[in-house]
């Protein structure tokens, strides 16, 4: 019996890391669309309640300043003041209802995403 066990042992840790890598990258990319989804609906929250849909509200800095001491406070890093500006610049960038784009527009990482987004600021 350990010979057949070991006889077939090859191909069988070959098929499970193989199953476990591909577990492993699909769940990065739906990690992913659902950091993407949830940093677009943080910036359209934000641009909700702090600027009424207008480009820009007066106290913007003062509200992303107290949200970033309270979210970090309570989730830990991530949400520093220029984080929400970019998930806001994100929202204002790509201003669609998300749910309905979600698979197909939302491919890019966040960061490559924040990217964009400031590039295209930069250049208007």
């Amino acid at each position: 019996m350990t010979d057949k066990i070991i006889a077939n042992y090859p191909k069988l840790i070959t098929d499970l890391t193989s199953l476990i890598e591909q577990g492993r990258k699909t769940v990065v990319r739906y990690v992913n669309t659902v950091l993407v989804a949830t940093y677009w609906l943080i910036g359209r929250r934000i641009v909700e309640h702090e600027q009424k849909g207008s480009k820009r509200a007066g106290y913007g800095g003062e509200l992303l300043q107290k949200l970033s001491q309270d979210l970090n406070r309570r989730f830990g890093r991530g949400f520093s003041t220029d984080n929400l500006e970019a998930m806001r610049r994100f929202y204002l960038s790509y201003p669609i209802e998300i749910s309905e784009t979600l698979s197909r527009t939302f491919q890019l990482s966040w960061s490559y995403k924040t990217y964009l987004v400031y590039k295209t600021l930069d250049c208007t």
